[in-house]
């Protein structure tokens, strides 16, 4: 097997950083874009939980109202 000098380990040792630093530039030029996709979701859920108190409040204030409104039609039936 034939031995590398220093000059070519140090050649194939820049080559193997390089790929590497390539693929951490990589992903990190692709922060900014998550950031701004976690964001964007963070208002999206905040909507939403304001979404779902309303139904909430929506079902409940229907539920009252057939309750209600059946013991109106049994005391109307029973009269």
């Amino acid at each position: 097997m034939q031995s590398l000098s220093d000059d070519e380990r140090k050649q194939v040792l820049g080559e193997v950083l390089m790929d590497e630093l390539k693929a951490i530039h990589e992903l990190v030029s692709d922060i900014p874009v998550i950031k701004k996709d976690v964001a964007q979701l963070k208002d999206d859920v905040s909507e939403l939980k304001d979404d779902v108190k309303a139904i909430k409040a929506v079902v409940t204030n229907h539920s009252r109202e057939l309750k209600d409104h059946e013991g109106r039609i049994s005391a109307l039936q029973a009269a």
